[in-house]
């Protein structure tokens, strides 16, 4: 029986977490899927421990370290499918996930993308993704009416939690190779100016904030980070997009701050509309960097009580 999905999990110096991220694939309850593993040059235990394993539906490549662009846009030109799931090598899916989202895709045929809900985990603590203007009903699924907006709080779309079919990718691209951060809302950001994006809030997937070697744990100064600025002209005629940009430009100039890249912190704060951050979000940015360290990490001690404090969001 031909694969109706493609899986795309990319892979480098994964070791401690494919395992559990392909034992999540292997107890979905939907099974007519083709699992395309792209190994990144890992330099650890990872390709020795996916190669051990035996199932007709894995498939395995090996390139030289090019980063998770390319890795990823290397796996969607390897599917045999025209329907692409995206999993990183250290998340995890509940055993709905991939019936979910074949549901809302047969539900909602003519989508760019198709987005799950999904919940961080920090630790051992789960952290709920809320979203704007979404139906709190447990169940509810339909076509956002204005993903920017829902988005303000989480992103409506994380790469471990979406189907994108192959069609949106041929009409606007895929990851792009340039960025080392942030090529993901790029890519979102160009599906929903161009498509009608599908959204259950039903939470399938779980997004791991503290495994090994994630790229976030590098300095933000040292990478490419997706330029805002490709969208000033969408962002003049869309002012949801306009809000969303830059409350993203907010959380980065912030991370400028932090590691004592003032010059281009301040850059990135000088292209904020100020009328789109709220009084604490401008009182924190004015704060000296120490007291932001230390307003950061009682905000962690909340998330160990199971309170969220929303400072960039």
């Amino acid at each position: 029986m031909s694969p109706v999905l493609s899986i795309i999990i990319p892979l480098y110096n994964k070791e401690k977490h494919i395992i559990d991220t392909l034992d999540s694939v292997w107890s979905q309850s939907f099974s007519n899927f083709e699992i395309i593993i792209v190994n990144d040059g890992s330099t650890d235990n990872s390709l020795n421990k996916i190669n051990a394993i035996n199932d007709e539906r894995l498939r395995i490549f090996s390139i030289e370290n090019q980063g998770v662009s390319y890795a990823r846009n290397y796996g969607v030109s390897k599917a045999n499918t025209n329907l692409i799931v995206f999993l990183d090598a250290d998340d995890i899916w509940l055993k709905h996930h991939l019936q979910d989202l074949k549901e809302l895709q047969e539900e909602f045929p003519d989508c760019g993308m198709y987005c799950k809900a999904y919940d961080k985990k920090n630790e051992h603590i789960l952290i709920p993704s809320k979203f704007k203007n979404i139906p709190n009903d447990s169940d509810w699924k339909g076509i956002i009416k204005d993903y920017f907006q829902s988005s303000l709080m989480n992103s409506i779309a994380w790469t471990s939690a979406v189907m994108v079919p192959k069609q949106t990718f041929d009409e606007i691209g895929k990851f792009n190779t340039t960025y080392d951060s942030g090529e993901d809302t790029d890519l979102w950001i160009r599906i929903a100016l161009k498509f009608p994006v599908a959204f259950s809030n039903k939470v399938s997937a779980i997004h791991n904030l503290n495994s090994d070697h994630k790229i976030t744990n590098q300095k933000l100064s040292s990478r490419q980070h997706l330029d805002f600025n490709t969208f000033l002209v969408a962002e003049k005629q869309n002012r949801s997009l306009k809000t969303y940009l830059d409350l993203n430009r907010y959380a980065v100039a912030i991370e400028y701050k932090l590691e004592g890249n003032s010059v281009q912190s301040k850059s990135t704060f000088q292209d904020i509309d100020s009328k789109n951050l709220t009084t604490l979000q401008k009182l924190i940015f004015n704060l000296p960097t120490l007291v932001i360290q230390q307003v950061l990490k009682f905000r962690n001690i909340l998330r160990r009580l199971h309170l969220d404090l929303r400072l960039f969001r």
